[in-house]
């Protein structure tokens, strides 16, 4: 009779544990993803009435100077994907997140609107390196037969900051009525972001040397119609985002309204990338973007044509849905577009092009808000959304379909 080894027996642990997704790296590359947003979504919806209460500025200089991050994020993340696929990967991400930390000082500092619209502007440098190399280095920690699910999972982490942040963010402001303490919060929440990823151990990576400089490198042409289509959306977020609190403010008459409306939205994008995880880790990556960006639509159509507080609560919880089956959807194509070597590069592409339509969107909303009104405005970001909808139901899918790479 055959006896067997240990080895026939059971697989070596080794193996068993290249299958496991929550692994501790994997799990501190989350956690450190929820200091980054959290610190900086704590900020986000009352960035508009500090400018406003502080500097007395008008809603296109808003727009400008709270689109100051997004342009230098877009200008810095081609040259992320690059410089994280090309050298170590853990200390281009400790390096890049340590400056995004410091320079929340800036804002303690800044004691007039051009001070303040410099440091807005420069902190978007860090940020744009920062979201590239820790979702990357994420990607890194998880087995290939785990990627999708694992890929869907990251963004709760996401989602776990927009959904406390803005809300406490909210409530300590207006019980304080004091924004020196959230900048300092924020300051406090991204140390504690850039020692946890500080401590993500990944094997060396040796700096790849004599690379030749091609466009790929830098931007994924191959993904070049999935990034037009992620920029349409990307529009109706930087409006919806930057301008949801002051339009509660002064058009519904709500304060802490804004609180419960990210909450609401946030709720809506965890329960989508929970269920979304597990139609991904079965393959269905075109279903659950075609859900999210019909789910989408019918947010943000509701949210330009109902001016009532239902409205707008039951919009948040339909955008949350939307965007938290489509944005993991699409990131997925982007990873499925690239070979191993391109994983910074398709990370960068899509977060990109997500900054483009930010910026435009903050840009168009501030104009819009300014010189026509609050529903134009909304109004825009429908339409943009009905545009990305159309785009990829025409194009996009079968663009990916075609062009996909299985590894």
């Amino acid at each position: 009779m055959a006896v067997n080894t240990p080895s026939e027996e059971m697989p070596p642990k080794s193996s068993l544990r290249k299958e496991t997704l929550w692994n501790r790296d994997y799990c501190k590359a989350m956690v450190g993803n929820f200091m980054l947003f959290f610190s900086f979504y704590i900020l986000t919806p009352l960035l508009p009435i500090y400018l406003d209460a502080e500097f007395a500025a008008d809603k296109d200089v808003m727009g400008l100077v709270l689109s100051g991050y997004v342009v230098a994020a877009l200008l810095v993340r081609p040259f992320s994907g690059f410089i994280v696929d090309s050298f170590d990967r853990k200390k281009v991400l400790a390096i890049c997140f340590f400056i995004f930390f410091i320079l929340f000082t800036g804002y303690i500092g800044a004691g007039t609107l051009l001070m303040f619209a410099i440091v807005r502007t420069l902190h978007g440098l860090p940020f744009g390196a920062v979201t590239v190399a820790n979702s990357t280095v994420a990607i890194d920690t998880l087995p290939s037969s785990r990627r999708n699910e694992g890929i869907g999972f990251y963004g709760l982490s996401n989602n776990l900051a927009m959904a406390f942040a803005p809300s406490i963010g909210i409530w300590i402001y207006h019980a304080s009525d004091n924004f020196t303490l959230l900048f300092w919060i924020a300051l406090a929440t991204a140390f504690i972001g850039f020692m946890t990823v500080s401590s993500i151990k990944l094997p060396k990576r040796e700096p790849k040397k004599n690379q030749p400089i091609s466009l790929d490198r830098f931007f994924l042409t191959k993904g070049w119609l999935l990034a037009l289509n992620i920029c349409c959306f990307s529009i109706c977020w930087g409006i919806m985002s930057n301008y949801v609190a002051i339009y509660g403010k002064e058009i519904l008459n709500v304060t802490d309204g804004t609180g419960i409306f990210f909450m609401i939205l946030s709720f809506g994008l965890f329960a989508s990338r929970l269920q979304g995880s597990k139609a991904l880790a079965k393959g269905k990556i075109i279903e659950n973007a075609a859900m999210g960006v019909l789910l989408s639509l019918c947010g943000y159509t509701l949210f330009a044509a109902v001016e009532q507080l239902w409205a707008y609560y039951l919009s948040a919880l339909l955008i949350g849905l939307g965007n938290g089956h489509m944005y993991p959807a699409f990131l997925n194509m982007f990873i499925k577009l690239a070979r191993n070597d391109q994983r910074g590069t398709a990370n960068s592409s899509i977060l990109t092009a997500w900054d483009v339509g930010m910026g435009l969107g903050m840009i168009a909303g501030g104009f819009l808000l300014e010189y026509i009104s609050y529903s134009a405005a909304f109004w825009g970001a429908a339409v943009m959304q009905a545009a990305g909808t159309a785009l990829f139901f025409l194009a996009s899918r079968d663009f990916f379909s075609r062009r996909r790479i299985d590894i």
